[in-house]
């Protein structure tokens, strides 16, 4: 932390004196990727890597996945397995984020467990919550090998950590998809939850818990930062969602508070995002702040998404994966679009308090994609898709083209229907990281010699 300042900030000001000249050119490519999108009906044979096969891994042995001819990959960690700190790996595996850490990789890993059980303990030494069997794990990976390092518990004590996303300043935030509380009927909760937790990826070990309480308490999904501005974007796994940004008083210091808010669409009031649009359109978009981004909610106060929507905030069905990406932030609304599949949406600012909002790409059916969840976008500019359906499942490519492929299969003897999570690139771009929830597996995924990203679309 610490490497933004107040001229950093101040930015944003300059940026805003040439947004009209910016926007132009920032809209016309949302609209050729949406507008593309819309006729992409199935997976496209013209892009993407190849078929998918059955592969063993490197290190292992075991076929888990099956992936295009040109990519092999590693299993980097194992619900179950003793970490370097002498725990059990946690299970239930979601989002992550890579870092560089003195040139080695350092992977902060979500673990979407609950506890709130009588006998529930949680396995971190410094725990938010005594009862609460969430938190993440840090992986300490050779960028040469990528082969496991060290592991270690990172933060501990909180519930269902389910996504959350990096910060410029090299933290990952951790984020509970929950509003449990002490006062939960039947459970044994000794804390008050719904929160984001910032986690330093260069700590050696496990951090005191701090709950970010001025940004919002709701179920919360992902989170994804603009470096330019440090305003930090969350979605929100509900239904009706929000989308929410908060906006710290002095950047890089979430701690240090901010102004919640949700976003809105310029005079159409609660506009309804989930049925019935079209690809490619742009929505004017605005901001509406929250007076109480910590609801007591056990006493009847009004959730944090009904201050956004009585304020005329947008309706989103079921907000999850969220990433930064050449100036805008992509997200995805889960179960959004005319056949209840998803939906890819892009945010676009244009000011300090405005924007553009546009659908680029939404599901027709579940064979073309099936409920996405997590997302990330590629240094080379596509979004990478983790699908948590209800059939086989798949990280999926989207070009900029709106070309949508399937690019790893989950095969795992058992687990055939674990969803995807967690996909994130290396900080040199040249190895994609990603989880299966279940049986709860890391993998490192690069090409072959003789390939190359550049041969794809990611």
């Amino acid at each position: 932390m610490g490497r933004f300042s107040r001229r950093t900030f101040l930015r944003q000001t300059a940026a805003a004196s040439c947004a009209a000249f910016a926007l132009q050119g920032l809209v016309n490519r949302a609209a050729l990727f949406a507008a593309r999108g819309a006729s992409a009906l199935g997976p496209s044979a013209d892009v993407g890597y190849g078929p998918l096969f059955p592969t063993p891994s490197n290190n292992t042995g075991e076929t888990l996945l099956a992936i295009p001819e040109g990519f092999q990959y590693n299993v980097i960690g194992k619900a179950g397995s003793i970490m370097s700190d002498g725990r059990p790996t946690p299970a239930a595996h979601d989002g992550m984020a890579a870092f560089d850490v003195g040139g080695l990789i350092h992977l902060v890993r979500n673990h979407e467990n609950s506890g709130g059980g009588a006998s529930s303990v949680a396995y971190g030494s410094l725990p938010y919550d005594a009862k609460a069997t969430g938190g993440t794990t840090t992986l300490v990976v050779d960028p040469a090998t990528r082969l496991l390092v060290q592991d270690f518990a990172s933060l501990s004590g909180t519930v269902r950590n389910c996504a959350g996303g990096p910060t410029p300043w090299g933290s990952w935030l951790s984020n509970e998809e929950t509003v449990v509380s002490e006062q939960t009927p039947g459970s044994f909760f000794t804390r008050t939850h719904g929160y984001i937790f910032e986690v330093p990826a260069a700590a050696p070990g496990e951090t005191a818990p701090l709950p970010l309480k001025g940004m919002g308490r709701f179920s919360h999904e992902a989170a994804a930062v603009d470096p330019a501005t440090s305003i930090v974007y969350e979605t929100e796994d509900a239904s009706p969602s929000g989308f929410y940004r908060y906006v710290p008083y002095e950047p890089g210091k979430l701690a240090g508070g901010g102004q919640l808010q949700m976003l809105a669409v310029a005079g159409r009031p609660q506009y309804d995002t989930r049925r019935g649009q079209q690809p490619g359109q742009q929505l004017p978009a605005i901001w509406v702040d929250l007076w109480d981004p910590d609801p007591i909610l056990e006493n009847g106060a009004l959730p944090t998404v009904n201050q956004g929507i009585i304020q005329g905030g947008a309706i989103f069905a079921r907000l999850e994966g969220c990433w930064y990406g050449d100036g805008s932030i992509f997200f995805v609304s889960t179960s959004g679009g005319n056949a209840d599949q998803g939906q890819i949406w892009q945010y676009t600012p244009t000011g300090s308090t405005e924007g553009v909002l546009t659908l680029v790409f939404e599901s027709p059916n579940a064979a073309v994609l099936n409920n996405p969840d997590n997302i990330t976008v590629s240094p080379r500019g596509g979004l990478v898709l983790c699908e948590d359906g209800s059939g086989d499942e798949f990280l999926h490519g989207l070009t900029l083209q709106g070309q949508i492929f399937q690019f790893v299969k989950n095969i795992v003897p058992g687990n055939e229907g674990s969803e995807f999570a967690g996909a994130t690139f290396s900080p040199d771009g040249q190895t994609l990281f990603f989880n299966l929830q279940g049986p709860g597996l890391t993998f490192a995924l690069w090409p072959k010699p003789g390939y190359a990203w550049e041969d794809g679309a990611l």
